[in-house]
């Protein structure tokens, strides 16, 4: 490998550290709630394993009913349009 591939590698790694990591949590199988952390794990869009932890306090602030009955509603939306 040239000094210039290497260095276009660590470019391009540098650009991936700075985009945001977009990821979807295709399929959930564990839901844990510990010391104020919130889980819930399963697999992503690739089959490998993925964690995700919220603050449980700030995430009984913002999903609330509201929230609840408008997901249920575009899911409703979703499998009538499917």
């Amino acid at each position: 490998m040239t000094k210039q591939e290497m260095q276009d590698k660590i470019d391009d790694l540098e650009l991936q550290l700075q985009s945001p990591i977009h990821k979807r949590l295709h399929e959930i199988n564990t839901f844990q709630c510990v010391d104020n952390e919130l889980y819930l794990r399963g697999k992503d869009e690739m089959g490998e394993d993925l964690t995700i932890c919220f603050d449980a306090f700030n995430f009984l602030e913002w999903i609330d009913k509201e929230q609840i009955d408008y997901i249920k509603q575009k899911v409703i939306e979703y499998v009538e349009n499917k």
